[in-house]
């Protein structure tokens, strides 16, 4: 796969990049969670349960450790074709091969794919070949642990800082992005054919 997007690239004289793409919902509801606090002392952690959200899409470079994330309203092929176009633009001199996961918004019938990105879907069924996934669970963790937000504003600043902040963490991406086997696959790919 990487071998065949490489050739293509090649003949576009353009960089191959290779990205793992996915989208998370982040919203108002939060789920309470352990923390430490000082002897004897009970923590208050406020719960909140506002059925308000707002979707990241990222797409992940594991050997590098390049990000590009958007916020969006929704989950659907107008979103997707959205983070797409911005995708192409901010990468007009390279060919990105944009692995994803089969979610209805991501079928190539439904969308519409600029000429700089090759789109190639991971097996159903298996959210856990994909690193990206894993991206959404450190934003949670280090950016949104028990904390609730008064308007879908102050939830999108919150995500917006964290983006911004992530972008810019090369070698935290490429921790949590770039596992053996794939850096091993993606600089294989590479080689000269």
């Amino acid at each position: 796969m990487v071998q065949r997007a490489n050739i293509v690239a090649k003949e576009k004289k353009l960089k191959l990049e290779v990205m793992f793409q996915d989208e998370a919902r982040f919203g108002r509801m939060n789920d309470v969670k352990r923390c430490w606090s000082f002897g004897n002392n009970r923590p208050n952690v406020p719960k909140q349960m506002v059925r308000e959200y707002v979707y990241i899409y990222g797409a992940f470079n594991p050997v590098s450790g390049e990000s590009d994330m958007i916020i969006l309203p929704s989950m659907t092929k107008e979103a997707m074709n959205c983070f797409l176009d911005i995708l192409s633009k901010r990468h007009p001199d390279k060919l990105i091969l944009l692995i994803c996961d089969g979610a209805p918004n991501h079928k190539e019938a439904a969308i519409t794919i600029p000429d700089n990105i090759i789109i190639q879907k991971i097996p159903p069924r298996s959210p856990q070949i994909n690193p990206s996934e894993n991206m959404w669970e450190e934003i949670r963790e280090k950016f949104f642990y028990n904390r609730i937000f008064n308007s879908i504003e102050s939830l999108s600043d919150r995500i917006s800082k964290a983006i911004l902040w992530y972008e810019g963490q090369h070698d935290i991406i490429k921790s949590i992005t770039g596992w053996d086997w794939i850096n091993n696959g993606i600089l294989n790919g590479l080689k000269d054919n």
